[in-house]
């Protein structure tokens, strides 16, 4: 399918490694225009590099840090001056730390708060008035906790909900422009951070990495985790003219991991 990206402009953020490097490589591959953020410039420069010595594309990496106001202001400005207009915007940040309710404290979720809820807010704002007349796509790089609650995972479970309520409203209050918002929701991936949940959990049971991997992995209903590439599909299809109808909605590209309804 052709996705009709070439010469558009994607803003992915968050994206020196994981699901949102990811994400950045297969836009890139689809003939967009791609700027990408990270905290560190050597990294954020790394990355940025290593994307279009492989798709042969015009990549702009930015450093900002997502809890910064001032940094996503910049960020997004940086990108307009740039290419002009932003056709998609991809909202990924780092998961907030893994936690129990009793053992987080006020500090964590207010930090938690500016970086899953503020950054995307501040992203949609900012970047709002540089899409075109003919619309837009805003994808929000999710958790399947917003269907079914982790364990552990209390800022996660909680405030990626809130994020979820705001896709909802401004489904509405943006369909008028033709800009299409949604959430991809992955479920466990090979990505770093999984690795380092899975290794928290198997320090708790008391049992070998390997051998918690192969008990989550079991949970999954292909019987894997999946890779990062697999997920960078679909969030290059909801980023792009291709997906022209499908607005406020959470898409599980989880492998099956979720049962719910």
């Amino acid at each position: 399918m052709d996705l009709d990206l070439r010469g558009k402009t994607v803003l992915v953020t968050a994206a020196s490694k994981g699901l949102g490097r990811a994400s950045a490589l297969r836009l890139s591959a689809e003939g967009a225009n791609v700027v990408i953020c990270g905290r560190n410039a050597e990294t954020i420069e790394a990355a940025a590099s290593g994307i279009a010595a492989e798709t042969g594309g015009d990549v702009f990496a930015v450093q900002a840090d997502l809890s910064s106001p001032a940094d996503i202001e910049a960020l997004v400005a940086a990108s307009a001056k740039r290419f002009g207009a932003i056709d998609g915007l991809v909202c990924n940040a780092g998961g907030p730390p893994a936690g129990t309710f009793a053992a987080i404290t006020d500090e964590q979720w207010e930090t938690a708060f500016q970086l899953s809820v503020m950054s995307v807010v501040r992203l949609i704002r900012h970047a709002l008035p540089h899409f075109p007349a003919e619309g837009g796509r805003i994808v929000y790089v999710s958790s399947t906790s917003i269907k079914q609650q982790i364990p552990g995972l209390v800022l996660s479970n909680s405030l990626r909900l809130g994020v979820q309520g705001l896709i909802k409203t401004l489904a509405d209050e943006l369909a008028p422009r033709n800009i299409l918002i949604n959430a991809a929701a992955p479920g466990r991936f090979a990505t770093d951070r999984v690795r380092s949940l899975d290794e928290s959990r198997a320090a708790a049971a008391g049992v070998p990495y390997e051998e918690q991997r192969g008990k989550s992995a079991g949970e999954i209903g292909v019987g894997r985790y999946g890779e990062p590439a697999e997920f960078a599909r679909y969030v290059a299809f909801l980023a792009s003219p291709a997906n022209s109808y499908m607005t406020g909605q959470a898409l599980m590209v989880d492998g099956g991991l979720v049962r719910g309804l």
